[in-house]
């Protein structure tokens, strides 16, 4: 099968879609299909093969973050290029209701067309501005993806259609065979020691990293040992203010990290921490975690709930709640047993995570697409944006 995949965000800067799409590219390759992928990245980026770049993206609020983006007439024509030219039997877009080039491709696309909504967001200003062209995007697409019960809903209650579930995947060898980083994780012995671990934009409010700054801070207060392992982007200064002077050394910040450095980084900590306070439809880094074998604390979302099977996969604590984490930080690092007990029920969670796995699902809707228009080519005629 010839596939056509649009990521809308910039391959320049990591992400847990850009993460989605290349992972599920590089699946469906290994199942012996044809992929090609469309996504934003300065032209002289390092790309995957499979990768063609639509040229620079540009910032644009979203979703209380900030996703870069292509959009435009030099955007259009270079879609329009790529889909003539890749011939592809199904094209699959990711979340098409953004002002990027998923939207820009449903609008040019002439054969059956999958869209992978991501979030669980009902409400925002540039899709109310734009309301009569995503009436016309929607109409488009053959079949939706969902990936998670929040975003199906969605799609039920406002975008006057169902969706498959079908989650996000992991690619759960690469985080189990990881080798941890030189030195951690270290002791974690009662009462005093272990490593915790967090991934994401520190300085984002949603990821709630002050929640768990609080709690390490009370931990520590009685755990000399503890440490703190983050990863992601941020300048240093930023994180280190946060904390009085006498911890500075027992928190490590790495930085932004390449996907085979965050495999090392989870494999490097007693427990992984997920302290959002809100915005998440799934929960990605949680089934990275899992994957391996880390024990995962995280926030009492909805997303996350169903992530860990209601709290049989990982410990969930009071969402914004750093009393409540750090008292579940403490008896699970007090614990190894219960550690090993939540980390063997990650396992078979996360098994149905795996790609290979996933990617067979998603094959499956592209297949029902292509049955759903009987090699019916679209009417393309469209106005506003080219």
């Amino acid at each position: 099968m010839r596939i056509g995949i649009v990521c809308p965000y910039s391959f320049d800067v990591p992400g847990g879609v850009q993460n989605h799409v290349m992972d599920l590219a590089e699946a469906l390759i290994a199942l012996g299909h044809e992929v090609s992928v469309l996504a934003p990245a300065d032209e002289d980026s390092p790309l995957p093969e499979y990768v063609v770049s639509a040229g620079r993206a540009v910032p644009l609020p979203y979703n209380g973050s900030v996703a870069r983006i292509a959009f435009g007439p030099v955007s259009t024509a270079r879609v329009r290029r790529w889909i003539t030219n890749g011939d592809f039997d199904v094209l699959h877009v990711h979340e098409p209701l953004t002002l990027s080039l998923s939207l820009l491709a449903v609008l040019s696309a002439r054969g059956p067309v999958v869209a992978t909504f991501h979030t669980a967001m009902t409400r925002s200003r540039v899709l109310a501005a734009a309301q009569g062209v995503l009436q016309i995007v929607l109409e488009r697409i053959t079949a939706r993806i969902a990936v998670s019960a929040l975003a199906r809903k969605v799609q039920v209650e406002h975008m006057d259609g169902g969706a498959v579930e079908i989650p996000n995947g992991v690619a759960v060898a690469k985080f189990a065979d990881a080798e941890p980083l030189p030195g951690w994780p270290g002791e974690c012995a009662a009462g005093t020691g272990g490593t915790l671990g967090f991934l994401g934009r520190f300085t984002e409010a949603r990821k709630g990293f002050p929640v768990l700054r609080d709690a390490f801070v009370a931990l520590a207060a009685t755990r000399p040992g503890l440490r703190l392992l983050v990863a992601g982007p941020g300048d240093p200064d930023d994180l280190y203010d946060q904390f009085p002077a006498e911890l500075h050394e027992q928190i490590t910040f790495l930085g932004l990290v390449s996907e085979a450095d965050k495999a090392r980084m989870l494999r490097s900590v007693h427990l992984y921490v997920a302290p959002n306070t809100g915005g998440e439809s799934f929960g990605m880094i949680l089934t990275e975690a899992l994957a391996a074998g880390t024990t995962v604390i995280a926030s009492d979302l909805d997303a996350f709930r169903r992530v860990l099977d209601g709290g049989r996969a990982g410990r969930l604590f009071p969402t914004g709640d750093p009393v409540g984490l750090r008292d579940v930080l403490a008896e699970l690092l007090d614990d190894p047993a219960a550690r090993a007990t939540l980390s063997a029920c990650g396992d078979q969670v996360v098994a149905n995570f795996d790609w290979p796995v996933v990617a067979r699902r998603v094959l499956e809707v592209y297949a029902a697409a292509i049955e759903a228009t009987d090699g019916r080519v679209i009417d393309q005629e469209w106005v506003g944006l080219s």
